[in-house]
C-alpha cells in the first residue's frame, strides 16, 4: 500500500517523510521496508531498490558511501551473520555440496575464505565461483548509479569501467564463471533473489544451495565455519586455525590489525580529508612497525602456530606493495623492505593451497579500475612484481630454532 501511494512532491513530500521516521524509530513499526521507502523520499539522492519478485527493499550502496563527516571512512558490519552447526535446531547443517562460496580474488575480505577453504581441503566440499574483478553497472535504470560486482559472460563484449573509460576489458577470464544458481548477472541480484534489505552487495557470501538463501556475508565468521564445522568432509581435517589454547591472542591481536592494518588501509585510501587521512596513516604506520617487532620475535601472528588471524593478515599484506601503497597512499612502510615481513608472507604463500588463491592481476585490476572517482582512466601501474619474491625461499623456521635455543639456555 505504501509503494502505491502518492505522497506530495517535494519539499512537502520530504518533510512529511522525514517526520514519520521520527515516528517510526521512536514506535513499535519499525519494519526496514517502510523505512526504506520512505528514507528514499528523505534523502533522494539515495536510491531505493525493489525487486519485484522478492520485494527485497534496500538502499544501493558501496564502501565508497559510507564516510563520515569528518572526510573519515566508516565501515559498516556485515548484515548477513547466520551460522552454520551442526546443534540441535541449527537451520544451517555442516553439509558437503550443500554451501556456495561467492568470492572475489581481488577482494581481501573475500580471499580469507579462498585460503582457508584451501587450507582445510574443502574443495570438493563447498563449491566456489570468482566474480569478474572489475566493476560494473548493476541495474540498467539510469537514475540508479550503484557499481559492483559483476559475472564472467562467456561471449560478452569488452567492457569499460563505469564511467566508459579504459580497458578494454575482457568480459570472462577462464578462473571467472557465469552464476550457478540463479543466472545472475551480478551480486546485486543475488541479494534480490533472497529478499536483502540492506543494500550492500558485498562478497564474500557463504550461499545455501537447499534453501537458496544467503548464510553469512561476515568474512571474519565464515573463516570460524570453514574451520571448525566440515571437518568430517575436509581433505585436512586436522589443520586446527583456531586452537582453544591460542583463541585470547587471536582475539588480541585481531582487536588491533583490523582497524588498523586490514580496515586501515581503506581509512587512507577512502579519506576525504587531510586530518583524517593523517590519523589513518599514523596509526597504520605505527602497527604497521608493531607487526614487523612482533613477527621478529615468533614465527606466526599470535604465537608458534598458523591461525585464522595470520590468514586476516597476509590477504592484506599480499596486497600491499602492489596497491595500497599507491593507491591507498600507505606510503610510509613497505612489505617488499621488510626482511621480517617478507619472508612471513613468503611461508604463507607457500605453504599448501595458497599460491592457487592468489590473483595478483585480478587484485590490481579490480582496484585500480573500479573506482572513477579515484582513477578515471583506470591505468594500471606496473608495480614491484611482488608475487615474484614470495617464490624465493624463506627462513621462518629459524625463528623457531633460536626459541629453542634460548629455553634451553634459560634452563
Amino acid at each position: 500500500r505504501l509503494r502505491n501511494h502518492k505522497l506530495p512532491r517535494m519539499p512537502i513530500r520530504r518533510a512529511l517523510a522525514t517526520s514519520f521516521i521520527a515516528f517510526v524509530n521512536r514506535s513499535v513499526l519499525t519494519h526496514s521496508y517502510i523505512h526504506h521507502y520512505l528514507s528514499s523520499f528523505a534523502n533522494p539522492c539515495r536510491k531505493m531498490t525493489v525487486d519485484a519478485t522478492t520485494k527485497s527493499v534496500g538502499v544501493a550502496r558501496t564502501a565508497l558511501d559510507e564516510m563520515g563527516a569528518d572526510g573519515s571512512f566508516k565501515r559498516k558490519e556485515s548484515a548477513w551473520r547466520n551460522w552454520i552447526s551442526s546443534e540441535e535446531g541449527s537451520k544451517f547443517k555442516p553439509e558437503a555440496n550443500r554451501y556456495h562460496l561467492y568470492v572475489a580474488a581481488a577482494c581481501p575480505w573475500a580471499h580469507r575464505t579462498m585460503v582457508t577453504r584451501a587450507v582445510k581441503g574443502l574443495q570438493d566440499v563447498i563449491s566456489c565461483t570468482v566474480v569478474m574483478p572489475v566493476w560494473q553497472k548493476t541495474s540498467e535504470d539510469p537514475q540508479d548509479k550503484h557499481c559492483g560486482w559483476s559475472f564472467a559472460k562467456k561471449d560478452g563484449s569488452p567492457l569499460t569501467n563505469s564511467a566508459g573509460l579504459g580497458g578494454p576489458f575482457p568480459s570472462s577470464y577462464p578462473q571467472n564463471d557465469e552464476d550457478p544458481v540463479f543466472a545472475a548477472s551480478n551480486i546485486r541480484e543475488i541479494y534480490e533473489k533472497v529478499g536483502d534489505v540492506d543494500g550492500k552487495y558485498t562478497v564474500p557470501i557463504l550461499f545455501d544451495k537447499k534453501l537458496k538463501t544467503i548464510v553469512s556475508n561476515e568474512s571474519s565468521e565464515i573463516i570460524q565455519m570453514l574451520n571448525s564445522q566440515f571437518n568430517e568432509f575436509a581433505s585436512f581435517p586436522d589443520v586446527e586455525l583456531e586452537p582453544q589454547d591460542m583463541k585470547e591472542a587471536m582475539e588480541e591481536v585481531n582487536s588491533w590489525i583490523y582497524p588498523s592494518i586490514n580496515n586501515g588501509v581503506y581509512r587512507c585510501g577512502f579519506a576525504t580529508s587531510q586530518h583524517a587521512y593523517d590519523n589513518a596513516i599514523e596509526e597504520l604506520t605505527s602497527a604497521f612497525d608493531r607487526l614487523e617487532d612482533i613477527l621478529s620475535k615468533q614465527r606466526f601472528i599470535a604465537g608458534d602456530r598458523f591461525t585464522l588471524a595470520d590468514i586476516r593478515l597476509f590477504v592484506t599484506l599480499l596486497r600491499f606493495d602492489e596497491v595500497y601503497v599507491v593507491y591507498f597512499k600507505t606510503n610510509t612502510r613497505s612489505v617488499a623492505t621488510s626482511p621480517v615481513l617478507l619472508n612471513y608472507c613468503r611461508e604463507l604463500y607457500q605453504m599448501q593451497g595458497v599460491a592457487d588463491t592468489v590473483d595478483m592481476h585480478q587484485i590490481k585490476e579490480h582496484y585500480y579500475c573500479s573506482h572513477p572517482d579515484l582513477n578515471k582512466y583506470s591505468v594500471i601501474p606496473k608495480g614491484p612484481g611482488f608475487e615474484s619474491m614470495l617464490k624465493l625461499p624463506h627462513n621462518r623456521i629459524e625463528l623457531e630454532s633460536k626459541k629453542r635455543k634460548l629455553s634451553l639456555e634459560s634452563e
